[in-house]
């Protein structure tokens, strides 16, 4: 169960309202990245985690990401009071009023008049929030590593949105969360190398003789070597012809058919089949006009 407590997690402390401002939050609210599609990604793994140190984790981790979602919704809701009480009470003429609202960059017209100034499960850009959003796969060493990504980004996006504000008390607060994802990220990190062997992900081994292979795909100007594709780490393979039908075979596929079906799909294959020995009119060159390209005016 859950139970609610009244004071924030972090003082929340605005020094003016700014719409705009407002708008950009709601990317951690409603957004890919944000608190509610990490609550909710945490808590459906530990739902079904049967690890009891990792289940206690996650719902740790889950129920504070839910108070982070009631901060950075408290911060949208505080931006959005004035332009919230103009709108609701017509206090100014209508023109002057979208000025405002949708002036200099401001795309909050849409969140202020649909959703009264208050934070709208959305991104920044509107997009309604979704479960899409969730990529667990109940696979402990996979779920962890996405985690640990989906931390790294949430940081780096409350790093972009305290970069354009000026205001010190939500900059503060946006600190505050930033670094609780790093913290988050090293809680997941440590509970994946808990877990001994966590490579590959899953049960089955990989086949040997593909699973330190680096293919040389995109070959020409750029082809740079490292440890990620080191003679030392990888055995490195450049020529084409290599690359084609490992496993041994023609490299062509191959289907196995009763002859009834086999029948019927030679039947069809010969209908459909082209001429290659004719040209046939078509209706791009019936428009053509005086034997000129499509377009051509005279």
């Amino acid at each position: 169960m859950f139970a609610h407590n009244k004071r924030l997690q972090y003082t929340v402390r605005v020094s003016e309202c700014n719409p705009a401002l407002a708008n950009l939050m709601l990317e951690q609210f409603g957004g890919p990245q944000g608190e509610l599609a990490a609550a909710m990604r945490y808590f459906t793994q530990a739902l079904a985690e049967d690890d009891p140190g990792r289940k206690d984790m996650l719902l740790d981790i889950a129920t504070e990401e839910l108070s982070h979602l009631e901060v950075i919704g408290t911060i949208v809701g505080m931006l959005n009071k004035g332009g919230k009480g103009k709108l609701a009470e017509g206090a100014e003429e209508q023109a002057q009023m979208f000025r405002e609202l949708q002036g200099a960059g401001n795309d909050s017209h849409v969140t202020q008049v649909l959703y009264g100034g208050g934070p709208a499960l959305t991104n920044s850009g509107g997009q309604l929030w979704t479960a899409g959003y969730i990529d667990s796969i109940g696979e402990p060493t996979a779920d962890l590593r996405s985690n640990i990504a989906a931390e790294a980004r949430a940081k780096i996006i409350y790093e972009r949105l305290i970069n354009v504000t000026a205001d010190a008390g939500v900059r503060e607060a946006l600190g505050f969360l930033m670094t609780r994802e790093i913290a988050h990220q090293q809680s997941f990190e440590k509970a994946l190398y808990a877990i001994e062997p966590n490579f590959p992900p899953g049960k089955l081994p990989g086949k040997p003789e593909f699973a330190n292979m680096y293919v040389n795909t995109s070959q020409g100007e750029g082809d740079m070597r490292g440890p990620w594709n080191s003679d030392d780490n990888f055995q490195f393979v450049s020529d084409r012809e290599k690359m084609l039908a490992m496993d041994g075979g023609s490299g062509l596929p191959e289907v196995g058919m009763t002859d009834q079906q086999r029948s019927v799909l030679t039947q069809m294959a010969q209908r459909t089949r082209s001429n290659p020995s004719i040209n046939p009119e078509t209706g791009a060159d019936l428009g053509r006009s005086g034997g000129q390209p499509q377009g051509t005016r005279h």
